[in-house]
């Protein structure tokens, strides 16, 4: 079994930045896809980026150039986000899954098997 544990999370002005983390414990490995996904209320979860176990990313077009993905082996990951916006208000979860032969980890919030609890992030304007 996995278990994700988000943490970071908060409320911050438009243009701000936060930086948010997930700790993996259980049987996961370097291997495995991990990816950062958001839901705001009324909305469904989507996908905001993800990273392969060579470090390779992919991420949504909205938060492009603005999010970074990392992590550190299969035990810790992060999402730094910079430049804020007021839409970027979500339930931010961290998920995983073993790989299945993507070139690149997927962002399809259906493809991952193991979520966290979530972390509130609120930007105002």
């Amino acid at each position: 079994q996995v278990q994700l544990v988000e943490s970071g999370g908060g409320s911050v002005q438009a243009g701000g930045s936060l930086r948010l983390s997930c700790a993996a414990s259980g049987y996961i490995y370097s291997s495995y896809c991990m990816g950062w996904f958001r839901q705001a209320p009324g909305k469904e979860r989507e996908g905001v980026a993800a990273i392969n176990s060579d470090g390779s990313t992919s991420y949504a077009d909205s938060v492009k150039g603005r999010f970074t993905i990392s992590k550190d082996n299969a035990k810790f990951l992060y999402l730094q986000m910079n430049s804020l916006k007021p839409e970027d208000t979500a339930m931010y979860y961290c998920a995983a899954v073993p790989p299945m032969g993507w070139a690149l980890c997927p962002i399809r919030q259906y493809e991952y098997r193991y979520w966290g609890q979530g972390t509130q992030v609120t930007v105002s304007s």
